[in-house]
């Protein structure tokens, strides 16, 4: 090893040094990608689904003019166990509640919350489906309340909304009034930190609600956020099926199938639309969590450029030392071809030398087998007599 680093030159050395540097600092960026696209949680429903594979997570978002209602999303509802069915697709579960797929639907909208201390006017999200299991919000008290408890009042506060009503975050059970009609809150989540969270719109606080709540009692936007896990057998087919039996018109809607926009290629397919990415010519008002998803694409496809930049480089060093060595190479294809045939007879041989000095080991056996065998007849023959 001494020998080998003495006949280096400093400027190899340099260059080997770096190298390494270079691609450690590459797997550093990938990592740091993984890192952030992992906090991701309500871009990993189909993991949580499913830790098999096989499901696609894919999410659409709507303008206010595609007047989407709970009709529509009854009626998609409706078509996905025939495609299934038609795909061959069956649940083969021995628990009799399991599920095929999932789903949930939102709106974007405003309410008056009141207590018996303040009044908040505050930015509202009415929920249908399993909102909560798409979105698992960070519970700092009380639970999540479900689409069996839709008939019932209930709203969950952030953090910032428990304090400016109650002056505390323990207030799962108290009373609120939205539209003068009581509501109990189920619990409080934690409000996301940070410069993309605020932008994305989590400045603000949110009360969520169930979307009966909003339309009766704030003013709602209308259905503008669906989602739904599902099966994916194959590549696209959830997304394709989404995107042909939504029944809303393409100039109305976004289909997001979130389950591979985070992959490798994907953030190369964000490099080459930046900028025209950013230029909406839809009506859509995306809700926060598409807002933190895409501008995390953004920061991910920049980390993945500066990763495949950071590899460029020992990459060029190790093609550069292999078109050197090539060219001062003392062999020939020819002498490479006879040393591996030399060796490979060689090998050969001793394969054979192995198997006949084994046959050799084998006979000389038989043969003291035979003469033992011989010897005791004689033995017995002279007792005879």
């Amino acid at each position: 090893m001494k020998k080998l680093i003495h006949s280096l030159s400093v400027r190899q050395i340099v260059l080997g040094i770096s190298s390494v540097l270079s691609f450690l600092v590459c797997l550093l960026l990938l990592w740091i990608a993984s890192l952030r696209v992992g906090g991701l949680e309500d871009q990993r429903m189909a993991e949580r689904w499913s830790e098999e594979g096989g499901v696609a997570q894919v999410s659409c978002f709507f303008s206010q003019g595609a007047s989407v209602n709970t009709d529509t999303i009854e009626s998609f509802r409706h078509s996905i166990d025939p495609k299934l069915q038609e795909a061959s697709i069956e649940q083969d579960s021995p628990n009799a509640s399991a599920r095929l797929w999932a789903d949930a639907y939102s709106a974007s909208g405003k309410v008056t919350v009141s207590s018996d201390k303040s009044t908040l006017s505050a930015d509202a999200i009415g929920v249908g489906g399993d909102f909560f299991l798409f979105h698992p919000l960070k519970l700092l008290d009380g639970a999540y309340f479900s689409e069996s408890d839709m008939n019932s009042d209930y709203c969950i506060l952030d953090e910032v909304g428990a304090w400016q009503l109650f002056g505390s975050n323990d207030v799962a059970g108290m009373t609120v009034f939205i539209g003068n009609h009581p509501h109990i809150v189920a619990g409080v989540v934690r409000q996301e930190k940070g410069r993309i969270p605020e932008a994305a719109g989590l400045d603000k606080t949110i009360v969520y609600v169930s979307y009966d709540t909003l339309q009766k009692y704030g003013s709602s936007y209308g259905i503008n956020h669906y989602e739904v896990v599902m099966p994916n057998p194959v590549r696209k087919f959830a997304y394709n099926f989404v995107m042909e039996n939504i029944g809303v018109d393409e100039k109305d809607r976004e289909v997001v199938e979130n389950s591979t926009r985070f992959g490798f290629s994907r953030r190369f397919e964000v490099l080459a639309a930046f900028g025209t990415r950013s230029m909406n010519r839809k009506a859509i008002i995306y809700p926060y969590w598409e807002n933190i998803a895409r501008g995390y694409e953004d920061v991910v496809a920049i980390l993945a450029l500066f990763a495949a930049l950071f590899l460029a480089y020992p990459a060029a060093v190790l093609v550069i030392f292999l078109i050197i060595r090539w060219k001062h190479k003392t062999w020939t294809v020819g002498s490479v071809y006879l040393a591996v045939k030399d060796k490979g007879e060689r090998q050969l041989e001793k394969i054979r030398a192995g198997r006949r000095e084994k046959k050799e080991k084998k006979r000389a056996k038989k043969e003291r087998a035979k003469k033992y065998k011989d010897r005791f007849d004689e033995e017995e023959e002279y007792d005879e007599r």
